[in-house]
């Protein structure tokens, strides 16, 4: 028996941070939503009691230190289940972008795991299981566009973004949250305009949530890796309607109306990084 279930990247449409947790985690509130750049999972099961994991990728792990690991282990832990499961992992987000991709295969396991087993989980208990493993994977189960609080991990469903299309792209680094959260001095920061990209899903507004968005981590990740800032000044001057970093970077991603634009976008950015694709949003409800 083979599940296949598809892992789509996240982005940040708005990115707070709020102060320091006594956990030692960061309080944050952020906007996120997904886009049908996706990686592709496969859940096959295993006679024996025992978790395989591989992926077409050589950054990614193919022990417990996979995140889609961790989630069937959990799942399994979780629901006293002594069947064993293979996960390939097929990789289309790139890693340590900033696009959730992790989280996305671990929410896309938890999720196959469910229906494959025949559990009967639903999406909140599943996104409560996913708390465990990862801050963005409780969105990740959901998978549409929603606002997040807590440590990330406290979802509240939002309005679907107006249609657009979505240009991503990637300087050739990997940036970790690890390295980045640290940096954060909260006195320093400046805020996003979050309510105003919840005002602008509840009308529909494309212009007035491509003035709105904002990412509150881009100061300590363009201080650390000034090609990220040029490339979203690159991005913005291209002819995009608006542009944030996503996640901690150093993916930037901007927002057009038109496939037209999207594709001069494009052509324009093809030559300054390597990593660059026109996306839809999935969320179109």
């Amino acid at each position: 028996m083979v599940f296949f279930e598809r892992a789509p990247a996240k982005i940040n449409l708005s990115l707070d941070v709020l102060g320091k947790r006594d956990d030692g985690f960061h309080e944050v509130k952020m906007v996120m939503t997904s886009v049908d750049l996706a990686d592709r999972v496969e859940l096959g099961e295993l006679h024996r009691d025992v978790i395989e994991v591989s992926a077409d990728s050589q950054y990614v792990p193919d022990d417990e230190r996979n995140l889609a690991y961790k989630a069937a282990a959990a799942f399994k832990h979780k629901y006293q289940l002594k069947q064993g499961v293979r996960i390939n992992i097929k990789k289309n987000i790139p890693v340590a972008a900033g696009l959730g991709g992790g989280s996305s295969d671990a929410a896309a396991v938890l999720r196959g795991l469910n229906q494959m087993w025949s559990i009967g989980a639903t999406s909140s208990q599943l996104a409560e299981l996913g708390a465990t493993l990862g801050s963005d994977v409780p969105f990740c189960v959901y998978g549409t566009t929603a606002l997040g609080t807590g440590r990330g991990e406290e979802i509240r469903i939002l309005p679907s973004p107006p249609v657009c299309y979505v240009v991503l792209a990637k300087p050739d680094i990997g940036i970790s949250t690890r390295h980045v959260f640290p940096k954060v001095d909260v006195n320093e920061l400046e805020h996003p305009e979050t309510e105003m990209v919840i005002r602008s899903l509840e009308e529909k507004n494309f212009k007035k949530l491509c003035g709105s968005v904002g990412n509150t981590l881009e100061r300590i990740t363009f201080s650390m890796h000034p090609e990220v800032r040029r490339l979203k000044e690159k991005m913005l001057t291209s002819g995009v309607s608006g542009a944030v970093m996503s996640g901690s970077g150093p993916t930037v991603a901007g927002f057009v109306k038109h496939f037209s634009k999207a594709k001069r976008v494009y052509n324009g950015l093809r030559g300054f990084c390597d990593e660059v694709y026109v996306v839809r949003l999935l969320d179109r409800r």
